[in-house]
C-alpha cells in the first residue's frame, strides 16, 4: 500500500473574493497608466495613450497568469472611457463643442458600465474561465503565456485602441458645431447599445432555463441574426467613428477603428463562436441556414 499523501484540492476562491482580486487588479493597472501618463506627459496624448494603454494591459495580464485565469482581461472594456476622458482633460479648451464631448463621453461610459455588468454576472468567480481561453490553452503549441499575452491581452487592446482613436477628434480637437451628422451618431451610438443590451437580457433568460442542453437561441433578436450582440458591437464603434467625422472631417482615417473591430468579429470570433455551436448543438447547420449571421434579412425576403 502506498504511504504517499494524497494531493492536497485547490481551493477554488469565493465569487466575492474573486471580484476583490479582479477589483485589486483593475487598480493596479490604472495606477501604472498613470505613472506613464505623468512620466510622458510631454508626447502627444494618442501617444501617451496608447503607452499607458498597453502597460496597463501588461499589468492585468500578470494578474491573469498569477491567477491561471485568462478570464480577469474580460473586464478591460473599462479603458475607453478613461482614454476618453483623458484625451479631453489633455486638450484643455481648444474650441471643441461641449455638446458632443458630454453626449460621446457619457455613451462610451454607459456603453462600459453596460458590459462590464454583463460580463459580471455571468462569472462565477476565478474558478471559472471563458470557453475560449480554455480552447487556446489546450491547443497551444507553445508557451501558453505568450498566447495569453498576443491573442487574448495585446491583441484586443489594439484593436480597441484603433477603434478609439475617433474619440480623439470627438471630445478633444474636432471643433465643428455639434450638428445633423451628430444626430445621426447618437441615434446608430445609442441603438447599438440598445442592441446589445436587449441580445444579452434575451439570451440570459434563455441559458437560465433549466434542462435545456444543446438547445439552440432563436428566440427575439436571434430569431432575426445569430449574432445580434456581436452586430450592436460592431455598430458601436461605427457610431463613434460619425461623432470623430462630424467633430473633424480631417480625421475620417481613423475608420481603421471600426474597420479591425468588423474584420475581428466577422473573421475570428463569429468563425469561433459557430465552429463550437456545430460541435455542441444539434441542428445549428439547419439554424445557420435560416438565420442570417449577422445582419438580419428584411422580413418576409
Amino acid at each position: 500500500m502506498s504511504t504517499s499523501p494524497a494531493p492536497r484540492a485547490t481551493r477554488v476562491p469565493s465569487r466575492s473574493r474573486s471580484f476583490a482580486v479582479v477589483g485589486l487588479a483593475y487598480l493596479s493597472a490604472v495606477a501604472v497608466a498613470g505613472v506613464v501618463v505623468l512620466a510622458t506627459g510631454d508626447r502627444h496624448p494618442i501617444v501617451v495613450a496608447v503607452v499607458a494603454d498597453v502597460a496597463a494591459t501588461l499589468a492585468i495580464f500578470a494578474w491573469s497568469m498569477s491567477v491561471s485565469n485568462s478570464s480577469v482581461y474580460d473586464a478591460y472594456c473599462v479603458a475607453p472611457p478613461l482614454i476618453g476622458a483623458y484625451w479631453l482633460i489633455a486638450a484643455g479648451d481648444r474650441g471643441a463643442s461641449a455638446a458632443r464631448q458630454s453626449v460621446v463621453l457619457g455613451l462610451v461610459v454607459l456603453w462600459a458600465v453596460r458590459l462590464t455588468a454583463n460580463w459580471a454576472r455571468g462569472w462565477s468567480g476565478l474558478g471559472h474561465e471563458d470557453w475560449r481561453y480554455v480552447d487556446m490553452r489546450a491547443q497551444a503549441k507553445g508557451p501558453y503565456w505568450l498566447v495569453s499575452l498576443s491573442g487574448i491581452h495585446l491583441f484586443p487592446t489594439v484593436q480597441v485602441l484603433l477603434s478609439s482613436l475617433a474619440l480623439y477628434p470627438a471630445l478633444a480637437v474636432g471643433t465643428n458645431r455639434f450638428g445633423p451628422l451628430d444626430v445621426v451618431a447618437l441615434v446608430v451610438t445609442a441603438a447599438a447599445i440598445a442592441l446589445e443590451t436587449v441580445a444579452d437580457e434575451q439570451l440570459w433568460h434563455f441559458t437560465a432555463r433549466p434542462g435545456r442542453p444543446g438547445a439552440i437561441m432563436a428566440e427575439g433578436l436571434w430569431g432575426r441574426s445569430r449574432h445580434p450582440n456581436y452586430l450592436g458591437e460592431i455598430t458601436f464603434w461605427w457610431g463613434l467613428w460619425l461623432f470623430g467625422l462630424a467633430a473633424a472631417p480631417s480625421w475620417w482615417w481613423t475608420i481603421v477603428g471600426p474597420l479591425a473591430i468588423t474584420a475581428m468579429f466577422v473573421f475570428a470570433s463569429i468563425p469561433m463562436l459557430e465552429r463550437r455551436n456545430l460541435e455542441r448543438r444539434p441542428g445549428y447547420a439547419e439554424h445557420q441556414r435560416r438565420v442570417p449571421v449577422l445582419v438580419p434579412r428584411l422580413r418576409g425576403s
